[in-house]
């Protein structure tokens, strides 16, 4: 093991699915702002929407989504008349002058919703906003909540892309992170999937669970690759029981620690790339005729706050409470708290509670450390070209970053080189200024 492996996995730095990071979001941008940016959206733009069901009909102790149980139905039916008015008075503001590209439902659990309200969700999106054909329409999914009439329904809406969450197969770490599932069940939900036309699954899968061993690991992703998903996400849990005080009710001292932490990272991603897939960024993977796989090789790989995507959009809308938007001058979040939503959107006014608009810093230091987290290197013509002479002052930071053996890059020629991925997130927190001087407390680097 390398020192600098030694520091990523004692080191607590951002994920870097947004730059600037959302603990540096304030309440200057609102509403106001946020009306400004949509009215902005140039007429032809492609766009990428994203709901948020903030409700699980169980609550799984590992998950940091902002998210609630509920076993009644009534609050979800009443939340969702909310959602409908939010989409209404966002796509009201656009006025179809941009097409949607890109649909995702996340959570939560947006599958819990019952079919007749999936079809209401997605008619008022198809009445609100200019949809495309194409559609790439994915949904967050929980084997749990699925059976045949819920399967037929996300067929129908038009559904091409499902996430399962699965996280781990063994029965003792399901039971530490409270959440039972078994494969039998995860299988019959991919094979269902399939029958109904839906072109690419996808599993989340956790390291660094409680419980959790290279061995038990290793049980999982034979599971998992037997049914030979499209696509693979391998996240390390993040454990941050000061956000979420769920968390506090899984043993501290079940969780893998940092060295078996970075050998569980290491071997499943061996695991997984020798049987055919590529290793896209720091976590994902997906087979060689995936689009995630061809847009890494052809250099378009792109992350936003669900991973990594090959979605082109410049606009992205979050609909929901706590849903982040990215608009070309910034980033903006709605109000977190669902009761406090949905009085707001309810009036027929917009959601945003905070945000940040982007300084020329912000756009050139968001681009390099995305090529950090996408492609391992930055290019200095690629900066260049793309931002002009105030690019000199982040190369020669570069420059001296990588002089030093232990930082984690270095330089050959016009590239700028990660040498060992697991340094990925720490390589670019040196690139963040907010960072130095931010207080906020994050999860380990791997």
């Amino acid at each position: 093991m390398t020192a600098s492996s030694h520091r990523a996995i004692e080191t607590n730095v951002p994920r870097y699915t947004s730059y600037p990071t959302a603990p540096h979001f304030h309440k200057g941008v609102g509403a106001g702002t946020v009306a400004g940016w949509l009215d902005a959206i140039p007429q032809g733009d492609a766009l990428s929407l994203y709901l948020h069901i903030p409700y699980c009909d169980r609550l799984c102790w590992f998950c940091a989504c902002h998210t609630k149980q509920t076993l009644r139905y009534d609050p979800v039916s009443e939340y969702l008349q909310a959602l409908h008015a939010e989409i209404r008075t966002v796509g009201a503001r656009i006025a179809g002058r941009a097409a949607v590209r890109a649909i995702h439902w996340g959570g939560g659990s947006p599958t819990m919703l019952k079919p007749e309200d999936m079809k209401a969700l997605r008619a008022e999106i198809d009445k609100a906003f200019a949809v495309a054909p194409d559609v790439e329409f994915s949904i967050e999914i929980d084997p749990n909540d699925m059976g045949d009439e819920r399967l037929d329904m996300l067929a129908e809406i038009g559904m091409n892309r499902a996430s399962l969450g699965v996280q781990d197969f063994d029965e003792r770490v399901q039971k530490a992170i409270n959440r039972d599932q078994s494969f039998e069940l995860t299988a019959g939900i991919v094979e269902g999937l399939r029958e109904r036309g839906v072109r690419s699954v996808n599993l989340d899968l956790l390291y660094g669970l409680p419980h959790q061993t290279l061995n038990t690991l290793a049980a999982t992703l034979d599971q998992a690759l037997s049914l030979r998903p499209d696509r693979i996400a391998l996240f390390g849990y993040a454990h941050v029981p000061w956000f979420k005080k769920h968390q506090t009710m899984i043993d501290e001292e079940a969780l893998p620690k940092g060295l078996e932490r970075l050998a569980q990272a290491r071997a499943a991603a061996q695991r997984v790339v020798a049987e055919g897939y590529e290793a896209i960024g720091i976590d994902h993977f997906a087979l060689p005729g995936d689009s995630l796989a061809i847009a890494a090789r052809q250099g378009r790989l792109r992350r936003n706050f669900q991973g990594y995507t090959d979605d082109r959009c410049e606009t992205l809308i979050g609909l929901g409470p706590s849903s982040v938007s990215r608009y070309r001058d910034g980033y903006a979040q709605n109000i977190v708290a669902t009761a406090d939503y949905c009085r707001v959107v309810s009036d027929g006014e917009l959601a945003a509670a905070r945000g940040i608009a982007f300084s020329d810093d912000d756009r050139m230091r968001g681009w390099a450390i995305e090529r950090l987290m996408c492609d391992f290197a930055l290019s200095t013509r690629g900066l260049l070209d793309r931002f002009g002479p105030p690019a000199q002052a982040l190369l020669a930071e570069a420059t001296i970053l990588a002089q030093s053996p232990m930082s984690g890059l270095r330089q050959d020629g016009d590239l700028f080189t990660i040498t060992d991925q697991t340094m990925t997130r720490l390589v670019a927190s040196h690139f963040d200024p907010y960072f130095a001087k931010g207080g906020a407390r994050h999860s380990v680097a791997v």
